[in-house]
């Protein structure tokens, strides 16, 4: 009798799920059925929705509930707190498995190569976000004691880095940071956030809607200098070829022009300015300098030899992020991603046999959440054909409770969906009497112990 499809997925943030649910959704759902087990290091799912959204934006974190359906599913089994390759290698992962899809993002910081990176009160904004989220593995407390703050970069988690900063603690209590990111916020002496950007408001990567709400803290006034308002022809193109890019535009020139008003922190948003050297003294942060770049004509920039020094006590790069490499799998350096021909994985020009990835670990950290979607179902869809094709390998203890015996053997502690919706409730047990929908558990022992481990 013809045994399920067994699959493996190594990642359990947007990503693996939406992988796990055009599994689902495939004809080989129905006869003779799929298993899919989900490995996750972090005793919670849902990765970048619960430790790299800001805690402000519930309008995202509502994803979950979508992916929730997947995971509800009882084709789907949740292993929490198994780490790859730590507690599980790529080689027992084939034992147990037909096929094994990797979907572990992009949690680094991007390196920025300009002099003085390295000083104390330079940080990256993954380790930033990794802290106001409550992530169990990053420090407790964070140092805020700059009154005046530089934040590198013209994305989405450049504006979550800059509005976290802006907005006073009290502003983010009714979300569901936990109590030491309250304790640090209440401490915060950040008076004025300047970002920066090196090309034009025509290039920004800011969401419209990202963008806007920052304009809706009444603590925040959001400053932009009428003389960075500025196109060129391939600027022109571009707006005229993106919706996003032009209502961005719009919404830059608007405040261009508006009075400055009295709220009591100043967000500066810069254009043209691309970061030379973070300047420092004691081994300390005390300014930054940066180069006036003008626009070439294409919509790309060149520097002007124009420089200016910031007055600023902490630098903070959001300049992209990077995944961490794979053990067991080739590797693109400068990418940062697992080379891949439609998600299977590609090593010396071979398609690694049972082996796949989607998400950021193949494509490199960008676009929205929803735009995995697409990822997964190509790879999905190339799995399945090499599963009609016979090309999967056949794994030696298939069976369901073989991988169950394999971590118990190895004394792994893992979580499961069931634990999940015991932390679930904890949670929301511990927001109930403020009001809030729930306060974040950071420590890894108090997920344990609230889910059941």
């Amino acid at each position: 009798m013809p045994r399920p499809l067994r699959v493996a997925i190594v990642g359990a943030g947007p990503a693996g799920i939406y992988a796990a649910d055009a599994l689902l959704k495939s004809e080989a759902a129905a006869d003779p059925g799929v298993s899919i087990d989900v490995f996750e290091r972090m005793p919670a799912p849902f990765g970048l929705i619960r430790y790299g959204v800001a805690p402000d934006h519930p309008r995202i974190k509502g994803i979950i509930t979508a992916l929730h359906q997947v995971l509800d599913k009882p084709q789907v089994r949740l292993f929490g707190n198994v780490d790859y390759p730590g507690d599980i290698s790529l080689d027992e992962l084939r034992s147990f498995y037909d096929a094994v899809i990797f979907s572990t993002g992009a949690t680094a910081d991007r390196a920025l190569g300009i002099p003085g990176i390295e000083l104390d009160g330079s940080y990256g904004a993954a380790d930033f976000v990794s802290w106001y989220d409550g992530h169990p593995d990053v420090p407790r407390t964070w140092p805020l004691e700059a009154e005046k703050v530089a934040v590198l970069g013209v994305g989405n988690v450049a504006l979550d880095v800059a509005r976290i900063l802006a907005k006073t603690a009290d502003e983010l209590l009714p979300t569901e940071i936990p109590p030491n990111v309250y304790d640090g916020l209440k401490a915060n002496k950040a008076l004025e956030v300047h970002v920066f950007g090196r090309r034009g408001p025509a290039q920004a990567k800011f969401s419209p809607m990202e963008l806007r709400e920052l304009d809706h803290s009444p603590n925040i006034e959001v400053i932009v200098n009428p003389e960075d308002i500025d196109y060129d022809e391939g600027s022109i193109t571009t707006r005229r070829s993106n919706k996003q890019a032009d209502m961005v535009a719009k919404t830059l020139e608007n405040w261009a022009i508006r009075d400055t008003g009295d709220r009591p922190h100043k967000l500066f948003l810069h254009f043209f300015e691309s970061p030379a050297e973070i300047l420092g003294e004691d081994g300390k942060v005390v300014g930054l300098r940066t180069e006036r770049t003008e626009l070439d004509g294409t919509g790309n920039v060149r520097g002007t030899g124009q420089f200016t020094t910031w007055d600023v006590q902490s630098v903070y790069r959001a300049v992209g992020y990077l995944s961490d490499e794979l053990p067991k799998l080739p590797w693109d350096v400068e990418s940062g991603t697992v080379p891949d021909e439609g998600g299977r994985v590609i090593e010396a020009g071979e398609h690694m046999a049972s082996t796949y990835v989607t998400g950021w670990i193949r494509r490199g950290p960008i676009g929205l959440i929803g735009h995995t979607k697409g990822d997964a179902n190509e790879t999905v869809a190339n799995l399945l054909e090499d599963h009609a094709q016979g090309r999967l390998l056949t794994p030696a203890a298939p069976e369901p409770e073989a991988v169950e015996a394999f971590l118990a053997e190895r004394q792994v502690r893992y979580t499961t969906w069931e634990g999940w919706y015991k932390l679930d409730a904890a949670e929301k047990a511990l927001g109930e009497p403020q009001g809030r929908e729930r306060v974040k558990i950071v420590e890894r022992e108090g997920m344990f112990g609230a889910s059941g481990a």
